[in-house]
């Protein structure tokens, strides 16, 4: 079969299984997410012998630190692979939920319903982990997966839909309900955008060039998320102590990942106090420092931070850090290179806190909390589809409910329009 039939085909198939998906108990979905669980950890040996052939294959190609990270599979991520699809079905069951009902004059009842988006297709990078995540968000909500990771991670996702597989089958469901390209030539991706027909939603996860790729050349509805330019503002009335423990945790716990910070925003009354503090813990967890003049005064020897790192997403042990004058211009420096991801302030004044959640506009916003929180997981969605930065129809992680949409259902006693 060539490569066009054989896409079509693969879409095909998850129209004619969505249809099957939507009418699914919530027990038979969550026997099957308990399966598919159990079965990624009775074979940790197989996932992890086709994930050594991604990471040879990597070194080779000389990936990246980040990326290397993103790719490994150990037994502790497949450990936690299969407790997200644990926590997945133990979250509530969004499908036929009636989330409004209201009543019209001429005596209808009206509400909306949620029901499955259909067949997803996920497009994504380096992570093997979010095959799982992916698919089992998708089981519970009720939609087909279409799946086309990367070709760095080709042998470990291969593994693991593998598994996935199996265990869907052991419950009574359809192995079709989760596919994966068994191709890795990007004109499958091309093929697969076209398929408005058969396939709901796209949903891309990685670098930005891939993201918009994929938009640019989609038929079928995008969920955008670009990168993740992600701040931090340490205001004057901050408890310096905790802001040391939360910009480290933010920039140097997992550098690698799209919700750590990126560039670092401190009051100018306490620069002079912090900053060393904060740059000494930095180095020491082998942050490269880049700043604005101010901030190069206070801290000598560091680069110069240029116009283009405010924009920079470095996925890597690199900060930039400005100095500013107070919130209006913290909150104007976030809305103009930020990308709409994650932002914190650090502060005790709590009309500052209010301002700061009210008027900064990314998809979401923390008081005195690391970045790192901005996570599906973390923030009890069990786990996520991806973090949409695009305002329609999701923002933010998207859990089950992001997932679904409403239709309108009517109650009527044999009313007529007039």
């Amino acid at each position: 079969m060539d490569l066009k039939s054989e896409v079509k085909e693969m879409a095909k198939q998850a129209r004619e299984v969505s249809l099957i998906l939507a009418q699914l108990s919530t027990d038979t979905k969550n026997n099957a997410l308990f399966e598919m669980a159990d079965d990624l950890e009775k074979n940790q040996g197989f996932l992890i012998e086709g994930n050594k052939k991604d990471l040879s294959a990597g070194e080779q190609a000389h990936l990246s630190s980040a990326m290397m990270d993103r790719l490994r599979m150990t037994p502790a991520v497949i450990q936690a692979m299969a407790k997200g699809l644990r926590e997945v079905a133990h979250l509530s069951d969004p499908v036929g939920e009636v989330v409004k009902m209201w009543r019209r004059p001429n005596g209808l009842t009206v509400g909306r319903m949620r029901i499955p988006i259909g067949v997803i297709g996920i497009i994504y990078e380096s992570r093997p982990n979010v095959t799982a995540d992916a698919a089992g968000l998708c089981l519970k909500s009720g939609n087909a997966i279409i799946l086309r990771g990367g070709s760095e991670a080709f042998h470990s996702n291969q593994a693991i839909v593998h598994i996935l597989q199996k265990g869907l089958s052991k419950a009574g469901v359809p192995e079709k309900a989760v596919q994966i390209f068994s191709r890795t030539e990007r004109e499958a991706i091309e093929e697969m955008l076209q398929l408005e027909e058969e396939i709901d939603l796209i949903i891309p996860r990685g670098g930005e060039a891939l993201i918009r790729f994929v938009a640019t050349h989609s038929k079928i509805p995008v969920i955008k998320h670009y990168k993740g330019v992600c701040h931090i503002f340490v205001d004057e009335t901050a408890d310096q102590e905790m802001a040391l423990k939360v910009c480290l945790n933010a920039k140097v716990q997992r550098p690698g990942v799209c919700n750590a910070m990126e560039t670092l925003l401190v009051h100018e009354r306490i620069a002079a106090g912090f900053l060393p503090k904060i740059a000494e813990a930095l180095r020491k967890g082998g942050v490269e420092l880049r700043g604005c003049p101010q901030t190069r005064k206070i801290l000598s020897g560091i680069k110069e931070a240029k116009e283009e790192d405010w924009h920079e997403e470095y996925l890597d042990l690199i900060l930039s850090i400005r100095m500013v004058k107070g919130i209006e211009e913290a909150m104007k420096h976030i809305g103009a290179y930020g990308s709409l991801h994650t932002e914190s302030i650090l502060t005790s004044d709590y009309q500052n806190a209010q301002r700061f959640l009210r008027e900064v506009g990314s998809s979401c916003v923390l008081v005195n909390a690391s970045t790192r929180f901005n996570d599906g997981f973390e923030l009890g969605l069990g786990a996520e589809m991806g973090i949409s930065t695009s305002k329609l129809h999701a923002f933010g992680p998207m859990g089950l409910e992001e997932l679904t949409t409403t239709k309108f259902i009517v109650y009527g006693e044999g009313q007529i329009r007039s």
